[in-house]
């Protein structure tokens, strides 16, 4: 097979390789490099393929399923600030990045993502199973996500379907001892759910905290990775947009978007030039009260993941 024909059959793939890859990863940035690797692998592997076997798309999974194993080798988990300290008491408490935690990063999606996913992409799952050990996780990914038979996934992983039966059990187990401390997730096509992500982006750019949190649930939850600072309740979400508003102005714009399945917003604020800078990106769980979840990643890198500007006039 030429390089040329090679790389037209594996294009249809590359996208859901990225999505396995970030579930296994919990980052979308080390999700890009594992889908070179896998493809690369597959590229130095072609002439040993037997489509007789499996499908092309199977045997990519495979690839990408061991490469995100041995990535995982020697790694922590991905956290989120709630996985790592308790709620802070105090607005006024200083945001101070933590550097050298490998914070679970947000994954761009869009309506069609969202309707094919089911759900299995949301933050909430993706942390939770990062509390699993790595095979345990590729097992729940392709058994419950994928659908893989369990006798599928043993040849994959080069063990036997008791083994991967045993895995999956253990692992359902471990995620229901985990308190996802989440509402049901709606889908950001939800006309609903978008009004209220709506009315949330207009009372953000306007300042109005009373507006804002009247959106949300009582015992809403804002973190802020990679500052290890997270907030429980409606009083403690609007006395720190307080302070916000009074340390970086009133001046603000959001930029809707949609990530892990959950409607989202860049957020910009206005500089000293006058354009307005990236400042985070907002991922927000909305149920059937209101705003449950807010989790502001304030990581401009990731605005380009998203295709957001860096600036707007």
């Amino acid at each position: 097979m030429e390089r040329d024909e090679f790389e037209a059959r594996v294009a249809p793939y590359r996208r859901e390789l990225l999505t396995h890859c970030y579930r296994m990863l919990g980052s979308v940035h080390d999700a890009e490099d594992l889908v070179q690797e896998t493809l690369l692998r597959a590229w130095r592997a072609i002439d040993r393929y037997d489509e007789t076997r499996a499908s092309l798309r199977t045997w990519l999974y495979r690839i990408a399923t061991n490469v995100c194993l041995t990535a995982l080798k020697g790694r922590g988990r991905r956290a989120l600030p709630s996985g790592l300290v308790g709620a802070a008491t105090d607005a006024q408490a200083p945001i101070e990045p933590m550097t050298e935690v490998p914070w679970l990063q947000p994954f761009p999606t869009d309506p069609a993502d969202a309707l094919s996913t089911r759900g299995s992409l949301r933050l909430a799952l993706v942390a939770a199973m990062q509390y699993l050990p790595a095979r345990q996780r590729a097992v729940l990914v392709l058994r419950d996500v994928l659908d893989w038979p369990a006798a599928d996934v043993a040849e994959a992983l080069e063990t036997t379907t008791a083994s991967v039966n045993s895995a999956l059990q253990r692992a359902r187990a471990r995620l229901a001892e985990i308190d996802l401390q989440e509402e049901d997730v709606a889908e950001p096509v939800d006309q609903e759910i978008r009004a209220v992500v709506d009315d949330y982006v207009r009372a953000f750019e306007a300042a109005d905290v009373q507006g804002l949190t009247r959106l949300l649930t009582e015992r809403v939850v804002l973190e802020m990775p990679p500052a290890p600072l997270w907030f429980v309740g409606r009083d403690a979400y609007g006395e720190f947009m307080e302070r916000v508003y009074s340390l970086r102005g009133t001046a603000w714009r959001m930029w809707p978007t949609v990530a892990n399945g959950q409607p989202a917003a860049g957020a910009y604020v206005r500089g000293d030039d006058g354009r307005f800078h990236a400042h985070s990106l907002q991922v927000f769980t909305v149920g059937g009260t209101g705003i449950s979840h807010n989790i502001t990643f304030f990581d401009q890198d990731l605005f380009g993941y998203f295709g957001l500007p860096l600036h707007l006039e």
